[in-house]
C-alpha cells in the first residue's frame, strides 16, 4: 500500500497540495517529490541548501540561474515559505 502524502514527508505533502491546488507542474520544483522534465526555463523552487545538506533553500529559478530567497533550518519552515509564495 502506497504511503500517504503526510507519511512521506513535508515535500511530498506539500507537491500533493499544490497539485490538489491545480497549479501548473512547471511552476514550482521540489527536491525529491516534485522535479519536473525537461527541466522548465523559471519556476520557484525548494532544496537543500548548497553547502549546508541540514538547512533548506527556497527561491526562484529563471535563466538557468538559481537565486535564493530565504534558507530554512526546518523542512517544514522551507515548505510553509514556498507554499506561501505559491498561493498567497
Amino acid at each position: 500500500m502506497p504511503l500517504s502524502a503526510e507519511a512521506a514527508g513535508p515535500r511530498a505533502a506539500l507537491a500533493a497540495a499544490l497539485r490538489a491546488a491545480g497549479l501548473p507542474a512547471s511552476v514550482y520544483w521540489i527536491e525529491e517529490a516534485h522535479q519536473p522534465a525537461p527541466l522548465p526555463s523559471d519556476f520557484l523552487y525548494l532544496r537543500r541548501a548548497p553547502g549546508e545538506p541540514k538547512r533548506w533553500e527556497t527561491g526562484g529559478y529563471e535563466r538557468g540561474r538559481w537565486t535564493p530567497y530565504a534558507r530554512h533550518a526546518e523542512e517544514s519552515e522551507a515548505c510553509a515559505h514556498l507554499r506561501h509564495l505559491l498561493l498567497g
